[in-house]
């Protein structure tokens, strides 16, 4: 005895492979599919549609292949309301909860479809049945869930629309189809990221810097600071290392010991980066720093004397760290998460771990760009579910003022 459930596909579902994809996931978890209609667009800006039964030999198997298709987009025909149980205690989610990716989100409730604020992966769905204007539904990530909160379990009820690749290659953001390749001419794919921040800025939208202690280290430092001063970045999302290192070049003309611009190593030069931290502490931060004229330049003080905010994130090898730091992880995070959904754009300069982690708060529908000469960070962000981003494998220290150059000199 065979069990069966007919769900439906919409959009441009043949030329970005959501049809095929499907198609493939039945076939690979054991089960069948009968195409019941099948409506191909007649030119490229329309849509099209299909309606399929999968059938599977049992509820379980069913289920499996239910649960793949859900998440390359296909929905269910006659979706009911989505299952709500109310969560046991803080931090605590029900058994079978919803887990959502990063891609727009649905969930149907008392039969409306809700869409799902501040939708990011790895993530609960609560519903709120009276906010201020009515029934609403939004993310929250485990540790943020309170006894009581009406929690999606189950897939039954939640829609999931991934975005689709640009129509096209024309356009500021035409090229964010790419992927990764370390083949592509540097100066074109620059000259497009360039215009894609333009573009972004133009529209009023904000662009997040996620940087590492290698852009300084690069002697790249100098380049971001100037795109910093100049409004072509809105938000700084980094670590203990990066703001030290941009410290230390400031205050000493090194960056870990290693002058930048001769790349001599001085005596006594790996001190410089503790002597920096002590000094910082001293005056009390970073923006006392600046304000009492001891930060006269760099990434830093352009952030402090052009109001852009930023996060440094902590680790646990972290020297000092200096007072700005945030040093409790679930504290960083949640200050990252809210950098990550105020950003229109991402670029993503030389740090793994930064990069997925902002990578990991980001809505599919985000544009970012990750530069890195390690190919693997790259790969590994899209990996962990930034499908969005497109990778440029390069040296940063040739990157970023080559980037300021085209959006600064040549504008």
């Amino acid at each position: 005895m065979t069990v069966a459930r007919t769900v439906e596909l919409e959009g441009h579902i043949i030329d970005s492979g959501m049809m095929q994809r499907c198609f493939g996931v039945v076939m690979d978890l054991g089960g069948n599919f009968d195409v019941e209609e099948f409506d191909v667009g007649e030119h490229k800006d329309a849509e099209s549609y299909c309606r399929m039964t999968v059938t599977a030999d049992d509820e379980e198997s069913l289920r499996e292949i239910l649960h793949e298709l859900h998440q390359s987009g296909a929905h269910l025909s006659d979706p009911p309301d989505a299952t709500l149980k109310p969560a046991p205690a803080d931090m605590v989610v029900p058994q079978g909860f919803y887990s959502t990716t990063n891609h727009p989100t649905k969930v149907r409730y008392e039969g409306e479809w809700l869409p799902v604020e501040r939708i990011e992966m790895d993530c609960a769905i609560v519903v709120e049945a009276d906010g201020e204007t009515g029934p609403r539904a939004y993310t929250k990530v485990l540790n943020a869930i309170e006894e009581g909160d009406l929690v999606v379990t189950d897939e039954a009820g939640v829609r999931v629309d991934p975005p689709e690749r640009p129509r096209g290659s024309s356009g500021p953001f035409g090229f964010m189809q790419g992927g990764v390749s370390p083949e592509r001419p540097s100066e074109s794919l620059i000259r497009q990221i360039a215009e894609a921040i333009a573009e972004t800025k133009a529209d009023g939208g904000s662009v997040l810097a996620v940087a590492g202690p290698a852009v300084v280290h690069s002697g790249a430092g100098d380049a971001l600071a100037r795109l910093v001063r100049e409004g072509y970045v809105d938000a700084l999302s980094a670590g203990n290392g990066f703001a030290v290192h941009d410290l230390e070049r400031g205050q000493y003309g090194t960056s870990l010991g290693m002058d930048v611009e001769t790349l001599e190593s001085p005596r006594k030069g790996h001190k410089h980066h503790i002597y920096t931290i002590s000094r910082i502490i001293r005056a009390g931060g970073i923006e006392p720093a600046v304000e009492q004229g001891i930060v006269e330049e760099g990434v830093m003080y352009e952030c402090v004397t052009n109001d852009v905010p930023y996060v440094l994130a902590g680790s646990i090898r972290d020297d000092g760290p200096l007072p700005d730091t945030v040093t409790d992880a679930v504290e960083a995070q949640n200050a990252i998460r809210e950098q990550a959904h105020e950003a229109d754009m991402v670029v993503m300069l030389s740090t793994l771990l930064h990069s997925v982690a902002v990578g990991n708060c980001l809505p599919s529908t985000t544009p970012v760009v990750c530069v890195d000469i390690n190919p693997a960070t790259v790969t590994q962000l899209l990996d962990r579910g930034s499908a969005q981003a497109i990778g440029m494998v390069t040296d940063v220290g040739t990157f970023v003022p080559k980037l300021a150059e085209t959006l600064l000199d040549e504008a």
